[in-house]
């Protein structure tokens, strides 16, 4: 994808006058283009093939196929594929469930555009976006165990540098500039984390390593 290619969302909502709002506030952000539509996400699934999107805007609160499962049935059939959650609500199931299901990001239905947008760009550039007003809730571990620091102990110096990025949500690009790497090294280092930690998916890795770090 180059710079003037616009980031390709599929919005995902059962409300059609909430999906037609969404359409209407991201089509006067430069860059994004809502491709296409769905009403819940067994129809999100089936319209990924065609719309070929580059992030999923998906509401969580659904009939039918509600916007956890799609997280999780992305994962299986479009790794790689983010998928970030817009809802009303705020509650720690809602937001556990979120990214444990794997879910890129999770914001609350009243975010600015700006933020919005800022937002999408970040999970399609490997970040992990988080509403402040729910940050809390995804960084208080859900048990009295810890993860323990000296898992850390088998990463390489840059390894532990990249670790310490990817705990704060930073992008790929972010994470390259920062530590003047290559984004591709940057990707590799990653993929490293995530093999040694046994992390499942980026969101997960990153809830680890926020918890190991600032524990």
């Amino acid at each position: 994808m180059t710079d003037s290619t616009p980031l390709r969302i599929l919005l995902v909502d059962d409300q059609q006058l909430l999906r037609r709002g969404l359409m209407m506030l991201l089509s006067t952000v430069d860059g994004l283009e809502v491709v296409d539509q769905a009403a819940d996400g067994a129809e999100a699934l089936a319209r990924i093939p065609a719309a070929r999107p580059d992030v999923v805007l998906s509401d969580v609160r659904m009939p039918g196929m509600d916007g956890l499962e799609l997280v999780e049935r992305c994962r299986e059939a479009h790794p790689g594929l983010p998928v970030l959650l817009l809802t009303t609500f705020d509650d720690e199931p809602v937001v556990r469930g979120a990214l444990a299901a794997g879910a890129a990001g999770f914001l609350l239905k009243d975010t600015s555009t700006d933020a919005l947008a800022q937002a999408i760009r970040s999970v399609a550039d490997g970040g992990m976006v988080l509403d402040p007003r729910v940050a809390r809730i995804a960084m208080t571990p859900a048990t009295e165990s810890e993860s323990d620091p000296d898992e850390l102990a088998v990463l390489t110096r840059m390894e532990r540098l990249v670790a310490q990025q990817v705990a704060e949500g930073r992008t790929n690009s972010e994470i390259a500039a920062d530590l003047v790497l290559a984004e591709g090294t940057v990707k590799n280092h990653v993929s490293a984390l995530l093999r040694k930690l046994d992390a499942r998916d980026r969101t997960a890795l990153a809830l680890m390593l926020y918890k190991t770090l600032h524990g």
